[in-house]
């Protein structure tokens, strides 16, 4: 019976969560999972751990799961960050943003000592761009020059809205520009570069040095382990 590759994922990455820890709580429908399963350790008295959410949605999911919770001012570094990616390379460079975390979820990231990426076996690319709009999280008064910008980059970038149309803002109050690449990214360094330098860029979701294991569950219930 074919099984659910993001709970797979999601639940074999929270087996790298030792007594202890302090976690970076990632964002989206894989992660969910992994949260699931510490919640399960944590009722059982089996496992003692904080978290710092990476987006509203997590921390709502986490309290009401009984993981317990830790800000910024709190800590200055994570022992591991589990999070999911809409996009992932051979290099282990990503495309993130879908669900519109992406500026918490790259400082988080930032300060973890391991990151471990959860996904199905389709978010694994040969070429970033080539399957998601790369978002980019942009100051609302910036936007029409971030798109010019952007545009001379060789994309179209679209303005993300919601589905009754409205202008669709992220937790910071931020909007996003997803940007379709027609023959996906050629050197993702230099773009997340490129686009960093442009005023009014808040944070792109290009993801490049940071994951160090990737996760992928499969349909069968088996969990492919890769390390950097």
């Amino acid at each position: 019976m074919n099984q659910s590759p993001k709970e797979v994922a999601g639940r074999r990455a929270a087996e790298f969560v030792t007594d202890g820890m302090t976690l970076g709580l990632g964002t989206g429908s894989t992660v969910y999972f992994t949260l699931l399963a510490l919640s399960e350790r944590i009722r059982a008295g089996h496992l003692r751990v904080r978290g710092v959410p990476t987006s509203l949605d997590t921390e709502r999911k986490a309290l009401e799961l009984g993981i317990p919770l830790a800000t910024l001012d709190e800590v200055e570094s994570l022992d591991l960050c589990i999070d999911g990616a809409d996009e992932i390379d051979g290099d282990f460079a990503m495309v993130k943003g879908g669900g519109g975390a992406l500026l918490r979820e790259k400082v988080v990231a930032s300060i973890a000592r391991r990151v471990v990426i959860v996904v199905g076996p389709e978010k694994v690319v040969p070429r970033l761009g080539t399957t998601f709009a790369l978002p980019v999280e942009v100051a609302p008064f910036a936007r029409p020059v971030v798109r010019r910008a952007l545009a001379k980059l060789g994309c179209e970038p679209k303005l993300r809205t919601t589905r009754d149309g409205a202008t669709y803002l992220t937790d910071n109050h931020n909007e996003i520009l997803d940007c379709r690449f027609a023959s996906g990214i050629a050197d993702v360094p230099a773009l997340e570069r490129a686009i960093d330098a442009i005023p009014g860029v808040v944070e792109s979701g290009l993801f490049v040095g940071l994951a160090h294991a990737l996760v992928i569950g499969h349909p069968d219930g088996r969990a492919e382990v890769r390390q950097r």
